[in-house]
């Protein structure tokens, strides 16, 4: 039965629903999914799914669950999935405790994460508010540990709409805890391909080839082939180096301190000799590369790091630098003070733009600024924005005017804490800085991976765009910029 701390419940959406203005019944929604959600929907919540399911703006989505989060009503996780089984291989309350290097035992891969591939950020009711059992690992049934708490049931196989955990089930010839000290036996019946064996709690695993029963030397047919495992807490050590196709008992001893568990699979022929191992496709959910280019997940958690010795490495992120031209006139016509005051004022105006974008201003350097956005289309559409809004500004103002120009480029980079901020490193953040110089007094300069990226060139239908060919600091040779003025 569901228990609710009903006080504790009412104070915390007070406070979320006094964080900032809200849509009409957002709130209530977003408390109905807290009170009366299925266990798997409030312990791995998907904010785009919340928004999708209840008409919601993903924007504003993602930021009642991070406002939720910091009131202390949902717990924050990177979950890093893995992309061929939607296994959940580990999950972090910190960013600070994600790893670059990857490793799934079912799969038998490893390789390195991304913040925009593969790592979830998902949010779980904290268990002060509502208790689950999901909440209480130690208890759980071993089927609960694998279908609720450790596989993403979203995955489906390409092209097709099977669900990777659906195919899954119908290969497991068993799955049991394996406690400390004790030989705990399993009985399948093994057919042709590879067995596999998994602890999907610390990737610990082992593969076997399956061979004719008939070929092989073993005993009478019929008759069980006895399979002797150990598991010491780090590795599966088998006594067979191949299993005969046919009856079997596993008897697999823990000689490790603490309790294990262990689901067993029989891939099929056709699995077995796949050359690469296929990349599932994912319902959409909030990445850890989407959460750093959000503005409230700034602003609400400054404390959060990424591993500086690391950094975390992202696929895909786009840059946008803005400047102000003719700064040094504005300070000498106005004096510093009243200058700073006036720049002080466009800071907030482009990180209202920004935030509204669906992006985050990251740093500002001087009178300078350095946004990120996850996607190419909506850095753009922030940059036009900026354009109309510091237009209206200058005209509600008066002289002297504010006159931007900005630059872009989208690519990967990696996330690194720098200054005690998270910040961004690379060749893309060159690139993004080195076009904006290119601009002239409200023009927008892109590189060419953003001029072509998708949703791009149709927001810019009815603008002036040249391209001209410009020097790029680490590129060779000179490359293709788009000059985009103001006008439409």
């Amino acid at each position: 039965m569901t228990s609710i701390d009903e006080r504790l419940l009412e104070a915390k959406m007070t406070q979320i629903e006094q964080a900032r203005a809200w849509s009409p019944r957002v709130i209530s929604k977003f408390e109905t999914l807290i009170r009366s959600g299925d266990e798997v929907s409030v312990y791995r919540a998907n904010p785009l799914a919340f928004a999708r399911d209840r008409g919601v703006a993903e924007p504003e989505s993602i930021d009642l669950f991070l406002h939720a989060a910091r009131a202390g009503l949902v717990d924050l996780h990177w979950d890093i999935l893995c992309p061929h089984s939607g296994l959940v291989l580990e999950s972090f309350g910190k960013l600070r405790a994600l790893r670059s290097h990857f490793v799934c035992g079912l799969c038998d891969i490893e390789g390195q994460t991304e913040l925009d591939d593969f790592i979830q950020v998902s949010f779980s009711v904290a268990a002060q508010v509502r208790r689950l059992a999901l909440h209480d690992v130690d208890n759980l049934s071993i089927e609960d540990l694998h279908w609720k708490l450790k596989f993403a049931d979203t995955g489906r196989l390409p092209g097709g709409q099977a669900r990777f955990v659906d195919v899954l089930r119908t290969l497991v010839r068993g799955m049991t805890y394996l406690p400390s000290g004790v030989t705990t036996t399993l009985h399948a019946e093994i057919g042709p391909g590879a067995l596999s064996g998994v602890n999907v709690q610390t990737q610990a695993g082992f593969t076997l080839p399956v061979v004719d029963s008939s070929a092989a030397a073993g005993p009478a047919p019929n008759t069980p082939t006895i399979v002797r495992v150990t598991y010491d807490g780090q590795r599966f050590t088998s006594a067979l180096s191949a299993v005969p196709s046919g009856p079997a008992v596993f008897e697999i001893s823990n000689t490790g301190p603490k309790r294990g568990s262990l689901l067993l699979i029989n891939w099929p022929p056709e699995i077995v000799t796949m050359p690469e191992k296929p990349t599932l496709e994912f319902d959409p959910y909030v990445s850890g590369g989407m959460l750093l280019t959000r503005q409230t997940f700034r602003k609400l958690f400054r404390s959060e790091r990424v591993d500086e010795e690391e950094g975390l490495g992202i696929r895909q992120v786009t840059l946008l630098f803005t400047d102000l031209k003719g700064s040094t006139a504005l300070y000498e016509h106005l004096g510093d003070l009243n200058a700073y005051a006036l720049v002080r004022e466009h800071f907030a105006l482009l990180d209202a733009v920004a935030h509204q974008h669906a992006g985050a201003i990251v740093k500002t350097i001087g009178d300078a600024v350095m946004a990120a956005f996850s996607r190419p289309a909506d850095a753009v559409a922030a940059a036009l924005h900026m354009l109309q809004d510091i237009g209206r500004f200058n005209r509600e103002h008066g002289q002297p005017a504010i006159i931007l120009k900005m630059g872009a480029h989208c690519g990967p980079s990696i996330a690194v804490t720098l200054n005690e901020n998270l910040d961004y490193f690379g060749q893309t953040v060159n690139i993004a800085a080195r076009v904006q110089s290119f601009a002239d007094a409200g023009e927008i300069c892109l590189t060419e991976a953003l001029y072509t990226a998708s949703g791009v060139r149709e927001l810019l239908t009815g603008r002036d765009v040249e391209g001209f060919e410009a020097p790029l600091r680490g590129v060779e040779g000179s490359a293709r910029v788009y000059r985009v003025t103001g006008r439409s």
